[in-house]
């Protein structure tokens, strides 16, 4: 394949975005910025907000594709297909966490090169070489012989980009009581510290982080609240990898607009190790907290290898809310290893803590996910539930060992999309969830409420803060 010095000439290199979780995508402005600076004039397309533009593929020398999670890859390999029938001589490169992981099948027809981790050097490298005439073959791109190992090397990181894409009023709000936000996207750390067996971090990150200097992340912020932002998600893993950076960050960022919030993610164990500082982060505007609780078993938790137990997560609820935070919990209630019981308490605990608001109804559907790399590939608690490698839908396929989980799975995802698509509330989605696990279960339940809603606390309650767009991977 030729790709000729024009790749300097505006549109040569187009940057695609599949999706990021509602948000103006990360993927697309970081790698622009890192491109400008290096010369070229990429175009960006985010296929979350329009369709394929023929035009702006057939112009381009090389197509990057951003897929940091799984439903962008499973749209981006159509996506990829599509490119190679509009443009036979593109140059497809595919890069981000679920690029790397899935990196033998898109390299077998759909993906010309594959970059993992701290991508963004790496896929400038690759364009100049391409640019000069060379063959592409530069390190941190998996392009024939795999690496070694992603790119884990620390970046000079330039401010995003975001010209060339749809404004932020496009994106995910915040919705809080009555009203809506313009949401501000950013990332003041990359990779992980810790190894949770589930996550597609580690096997990418090897349990190393990186922080973005606060003056980028601030100035980031601060253009996106020149464009209508009032409220900034960040996006890092763990928040909290970092907490003297991330306070340094925030400290800032409210003495410069004091009427800005913020929503962030960070483990439980976290959450209990940096306590004293919880108070200090809801002064300083923080909306509501997301939090991988995932299950209330022990058993599944030790699994997972998440570095909390069942009493960890009862004692972090009570932690955010003495210091005033509203939690959004993450759950992963369906793995091999989960029980109809398992599924019930945790339902019950949401009823109980309150929280049934504060759950995107999608949660009470996920399944566990496990691609190609995965730390949990080879575990003997996880081997005797595979059934083989499904490359086309990038993941493992397992079965569970009682089929009423299986069936339960499928009963609650048809139930959670129905809800979606009718936009019914979260405490009605819930109740049909909880019907439906108690069959599961075998438990009877006279009553049209579940059981586990008698045991909501009494009074008044406000709507939970959340996105509009509902979380998942």
């Amino acid at each position: 394949m030729t790709v000729p010095a024009t790749l300097r000439d505006p549109g040569a290199v187009l940057l695609v975005s599949c999706y990021e979780l509602g948000h103006q995508p990360h993927g697309v402005t970081l790698p622009a910025a890192f491109l400008e600076r290096a010369g070229f004039r990429p175009a960006r397309l985010d296929l979350s907000q329009c369709r394929l533009d023929e035009r702006a593929v057939r112009q381009a020398k090389v197509v990057g594709l951003s897929v940091p999670m799984h439903t962008a890859l499973r749209l981006g390999t159509d996506a990829m297909r599509r490119i190679r029938t509009i443009n036979p001589e593109a140059l497809i490169c595919a890069y981000g966490l679920y690029a790397w992981l899935n990196g033998d099948y898109l390299l077998d027809g759909l993906a010309d090169a594959v970059i993992g981790g701290e991508s963004e050097h790496a896929l400038v490298s690759l364009i100049q070489d391409l640019a000069a005439g060379g063959a592409g073959n530069v390190p941190g791109v998996w392009r024939r012989g795999r690496p070694t190992a992603p790119v884990r090397e620390r970046l000079a990181f330039p401010v995003p980009v975001r010209n060339g894409l749809p404004g932020l009023a496009s994106y995910a709000r915040l919705m809080r009581d009555d009203s809506e936000s313009v949401v501000a996207y950013t990332e003041a750390t990359r990779g992980c510290l810790h190894r949770c067996l589930h996550c597609p971090i580690p096997p990418v990150y090897g349990g190393r982080f990186f922080v973005v200097p606060p003056e980028i992340v601030l100035e980031d912020i601060r253009r996106q609240v020149m464009a209508g932002a009032r409220h900034v998600t960040f996006g890092d893993p763990d928040f909290l990898n970092g907490p003297g950076h991330s306070l340094r960050i925030l400290r800032a960022l409210h003495a410069e607009f004091p009427d800005l919030s913020f929503d962030c993610t960070a483990k439980v164990e976290h959450l209990l190790r940096r306590r004293e500082i919880l108070p200090e982060l809801r002064q300083l505007g923080c909306a509501f907290i997301v939090s991988a609780v995932e299950s209330l078993s022990d058993r599944v938790l030790g699994h997972l290898a998440k570095g909390h137990s069942r009493t960890d997560v009862f004692e972090a609820v009570g932690l955010l809310r003495q210091s005033g935070h509203t939690l959004r919990p993450s759950l992963l209630p369906f793995t091999p290893w989960s029980t109809p019981d398992d599924y019930l308490e945790l339902l019950d605990w949401a009823a109980r803590e309150d929280l049934v608001d504060a759950i995107d109804p999608v949660q009470w559907s996920i399944r566990l996910l496990v691609p190609p790399g995965s730390a949990l590939l080879g575990k003997a608690w996880m081997e005797p539930h595979l059934t083989g490698l499904d490359a086309e839908a990038l993941t493992f396929r397992w079965v569970h060992p009682d089929p009423r989980m299986d069936a339960l799975h499928e009963a609650v995802s048809t139930i959670v999309a129905d809800a979606a698509e009718a936009g019914q509330i979260p405490e009605a989605t819930y109740a049909r969830v909880y019907h439906a696990a108690e069959r599961a279960a075998g438990v009877a339940n006279s009553g049209a409420t579940p059981r586990g809603q008698h045991t909501r606390p009494a009074g008044p309650r406000r709507s939970a803060p959340r996105l509009s767009e509902p979380w998942f991977c």
